[in-house]
């Protein structure tokens, strides 16, 4: 017997839990919702359970970023995301384009001490292909990677090449600038020498191709220095500006992958180091910039400030946050380089450990000798563009603008991918007068920054892929993302407000209350006459007529016309009385048949007319002889 009390028990429970009425209860909401004559309604459960989760996930989903994750993840560079496939090749036209300052004068300025007449001359416009290839992942949210580049001239936007320029000849005004410090007789007999055996490259301007300076020509005192530096600080055989840049690249980076976003793309090592080699202190010798193809997202690390780390800059490059742009449709920050960047230590004390010596160069100029085998070289933005204009009045023919000149990048803020960027920087060679050396009229050369060349490199937008998954992460997840998940409320609010409004007519009147209407309707056309006109001939008089007999009318009944008898008819005392008494066996008989136990008890004794035509339908409608 105890099963069976845990049985009834259990039942009694599901009932309380459902809302189904047992007897003697009243009906509650949720028994109309999911019962049907006392029994479970399992579609209409199963309908309103897929609804009610329905609300449930669109109110979780309203609450939860569970777009930003996915955007995020992809984001994150493993090998397999969307953002890894652009970082590892990327599919973006990266173009290099080199301006070089062609001297018009340099037998004016040698021999009569003319102003330098510089002629910019160019673009020559290079392709650049890049891969990054050696991946290799760490447990520590770490890539490690090399560079390959390699460059493409490109003739239809670019100069004739073949065409010659006047230079400074780079390698001989380098060891002349060293011979304060080293024997000047010793070096004045090694030039000679060279003269005699090649003229031209013992004269302080040398006449070459652009092609030549960028990718190289044969020098004797590079050659010479080739084998003489030791190994590991050798410079190449030949001398070129952008040698260095085709092929893979010596230089091995590690950056952060992208688990914490406040840090993402930043370089974590470079050659192993966590800082640069070429200065002795911080914050010149930092490395924490990005490597120009991710950057910390704005919406995240809440700063104006961003790095970004080149080789040839030989030093981070701040950018500073400017203003909101928009970039083919897409959000995005413009930033550009602070004035400070290239400010003198005594505006900006930060720059300090870039002085290689006591003497420090004036506003607009940075040292990058220690990455050029500590040839003079330094670097300057296009033109002396925000430098000291005492820069610029030794020179005819520079003019620098900054809409032409300036450096930028457009990032977008959400995900720290750049979707436009220039880098424009001027190579300038530090002179120093060699009063010693007459050969070729060397001592004539006065000590001066001479601008060399310039160039330009970066990206004018990104591929289509990438476009369309920056601009669905930025432009329709913002709004798509509440507007799923609004409607999934909406929706699942919708079907239980009718689920209930359907639960409740069925409960009201019936489970088929169109039949039982098109029923009644019908029946009320076939028995109006028979129920209302008897009924009121009843009420009005007491007796009522009968025919006496069926039969056809004959002369022998002495009536011509055929009329047929009519017999009077004493009406009984209980007509009436039966009437409603037949009324009210037809509730009971038909509802007791037709309807659950809770709704009985409101129908059994209810005046209704569909009730009556239900039982006609039926034909439960049958009125006993002894009533007439």
């Amino acid at each position: 017997m105890g099963h069976k009390n845990y049985l009834a028990v259990g039942q009694s429970a599901r009932d309380r839990l459902f809302g189904l009425a047992r007897a003697g209860d009243k009906p509650v909401p949720l028994n109309m919702l999911i019962s049907q004559q006392g029994k479970i309604n399992h579609g209409r459960l199963a309908v309103i359970t897929f609804s009610i989760c329905t609300v449930v996930l669109g109110i979780v989903l309203s609450f939860v970023p569970w777009l930003d994750y996915l955007i995020f993840k992809e984001l994150k560079l493993w090998n397999g995301s969307l953002s890894y496939s652009y970082w590892q090749k990327p599919g973006v036209i990266r173009l290099t384009k080199v301006y070089i300052f062609n001297m018009t004068n340099p037998q004016g300025f040698l021999d009569h001490g003319e102003k330098p007449k510089l002629v910019e001359v160019g673009p020559f416009v290079y392709r650049e292909d890049m891969e990054k290839v050696n991946i290799v992942f760490h447990d520590n949210d770490t890539v490690t990677y090399q560079h390959k580049k390699i460059l493409r001239f490109v003739p239809e936007m670019s100069v004739d090449k073949s065409q010659k320029l006047v230079v400074p000849n780079i390698p001989l005004l380098t060891v002349t600038s060293f011979s304060p410090n080293l024997a000047s007789m010793l070096i004045s007999l090694f030039i000679s020498g060279l003269s005699l055996g090649n003229r031209e490259r013992a004269k302080p301007f040398v006449q070459i191709t652009a092609e030549e300076l960028v990718f190289g020509y044969d020098d004797p005192l590079v050659n010479l220095a080739h084998y003489v530096y030791p190994k590991g600080k050798r410079p190449n055989s030949q001398m070129g500006l952008l040698l260095a840049r085709n092929g893979t690249l010596d230089e091995v980076s590690t950056i952060y992958a992208g688990e914490r976003l406040d840090r993402f793309g930043y370089l974590d090592r470079v050659n192993g180091m966590d800082h640069l080699p070429h200065w002795k202190d911080s914050p010149c010798n930092d490395i924490r910039a990005s490597e120009g193809s991710f950057f910390p997202p704005r919406a995240v690390t809440k700063s104006d400030m961003l790095y970004v780390y080149d080789k040839d800059l030989c030093r981070i490059l701040p950018l500073q946050y400017r203003e909101d742009v928009y970039k083919d449709g897409i959000q995005t920050g413009l930033y550009t380089p602070p004035s400070s960047t290239l400010e003198t230590p005594d505006v900006n004390p930060d720059n300090k450990c870039y002085c290689q010596s006591e003497w420090c160069p004036p506003r607009g100029l940075q040292n990058i000798s220690p990455c050029q085998y500590y040839a003079p070289v330094y670097l300057s933005y296009p033109h002396f563009y925000d430098a000291d204009p005492s820069l610029l009045k030794d020179f005819e023919g520079l003019k620098p603008e900054k809409e032409k000149h300036e450096s930028y990048f457009k990032i977008q803020p959400k995900l720290g991918v750049p979707l436009e960027g220039q880098v424009r920087v001027q190579l300038n060679l530090k002179v120093d007068q060699a009063k010693n050396i007459a050969t070729n009229g060397i001592n004539k050369f006065p000590s001066i920054i001479f601008p060399v060349m310039w160039l330009q490199e970066g990206i004018e937008g990104v591929s289509n892929s990438i476009w369309w998954w920056v601009f669905l992460a930025t432009r329709v997840a913002p709004v798509a993302g509440p507007t799923l998940a609004y409607s999934l409320i909406i929706f699942g609010l919708s079907i239980l407000i009718y689920l209930f409004i359907k639960a409740y007519r069925n409960f009201v009147i019936g489970d088929k209350p169109i039949e039982i209407v098109e029923m009644g309707r019908e029946t009320i056309r076939r028995s109006s006459t028979l129920i209302i006109n008897s009924s009121q001939k009843l009420l009005h008089n007491n007796t009522m007529y009968q025919p006496l007999s069926q039969c056809d009318p004959s002369p022998d009944d002495g009536n011509e016309d055929g009329l047929q008898e009519l017999n009077f008819v004493k009406k009984r005392d209980s007509l009436t009385r039966s009437i409603d008494e037949l009324k009210g066996r037809l509730n009971r008989d038909f509802v007791k048949s037709n309807f659950a136990e809770p709704e009985r008890e409101s129908l059994i004794d209810s005046d209704n007319t569909f009730i009556m035509s239900e039982h006609h339908q039926h034909r439960l409608y049958s009125v006993p002889d002894d009533y007439y």
